[in-house]
């Protein structure tokens, strides 16, 4: 691609961010204030993720009334899921979702025919539309990868937060007291963990049954430890068994399991190493050490 082709496929790229920021300004001063808000007329938490916050305007304007039109109860339960263990339930519903889908599924081809239009990239049609279920799976993509982050973020803090709340229980404190104190003290903004026990406290104090609301708690993170935790927590409760005696059990498995991980990841990375080694390493060493005495034998056969 020549300085033309560079110049040209920036001028497509500013012209298509003017375009955006037109039918954001457009949308914006729209009167009707009901375009921005939820299908179920509930207003969305505030979120700093770029793809949301860039998708929302369009979705409002241009796809969501398709995405009602899906009713496929099997599926719509697969994004209520795949949206709940992202941690973006309270910033976005399954309607708005599945018009991200929709919105990404046609503007992705649609550039990419833009692009290979301006640049002369002389990409086939089949692999044009070949980019519209990508774009469709891209926000489940991301939303997987953003559980990926959350379920990193929650093994780390853990173990640490189970011995507080053990400490605290030990001490005579009510058990969601304590966990009241452990999010008071905590960077909710930072932790995964304590942001969702801050919600099980809203649930709680909202009037949801403590069982009820340790389940969705579960549900949202939908991790083994987490499921395993909230099961021994309910069965203690219902049994009259010392939850500071639980807690301290649920804190040595923790640490069992995280110390378990930590010996596959070292066996799994000592295995990864073994072909870049077999690539590069053993070859330059086999030249090194057979390189001369190949030379040697060349030449003094000369």
């Amino acid at each position: 691609m020549g300085s033309a082709g560079f110049l040209l496929f920036g001028g497509l790229l500013f012209g298509g961010l003017a375009v955006y920021l037109l039918v954001s300004a457009l949308i914006s001063n729209n009167a009707d204030k009901q375009s921005l808000s939820w299908a179920n007329n509930s207003e969305p938490e505030k979120t700093d993720r770029t793809l949301i916050k860039l998708s929302r305007p369009l979705i409002h304007q241009f796809t969501l009334q398709h995405a009602l039109r899906i009713k496929n109860e099997s599926y719509r339960k697969q994004i209520r899921q795949t949206i709940k263990t992202a941690g973006i339930s309270r910033v976005l519903n399954e309607d708005e979702f599945i018009g991200m889908q929709i919105l990404w599924g046609v503007m992705i081809p649609l550039f990419v025919l833009v692009m290979n239009f301006a640049l002369e990239l002389d990409l086939s049609n089949i692999v044009i539309l070949g980019m519209m279920p990508f774009g469709f799976y891209a926000p489940i993509m991301d939303a997987k990868a953003q559980k990926k982050i959350r379920e990193q973020n929650v093994r780390e803090h853990l173990p640490f937060y189970i011995d507080l709340l053990a400490l605290s229980v030990e001490a005579g404190m009510d058990f969601f007291a304590a966990i009241q104190l452990l999010v008071d003290k905590a960077e909710t903004k930072k932790s995964v963990l304590a942001e969702e026990l801050s919600i099980v406290l809203k649930d709680v104090q909202l009037g949801a049954a403590k069982a009820t609301a340790l389940k969705e708690f579960g549900e949202r993170l939908d991790m083994s430890e987490i499921t395993s935790f909230v099961a021994v927590l309910i069965d203690s409760e219902a049994s009259g068994a010392p939850i500071s005696r639980v807690l301290k059990e649920q804190t040595v498995q923790m640490r069992l399991e995280r110390f378990v991980r930590a010996e596959k990841a070292g066996a799994r990375a000592s295995q990864a190493i073994l072909v870049p080694m077999m690539i590069f390493i053993v070859p330059a060493v086999f030249i090194m050490v057979f390189g001369p005495v190949a030379i040697s034998f060349m030449y003094g056969n000369n």
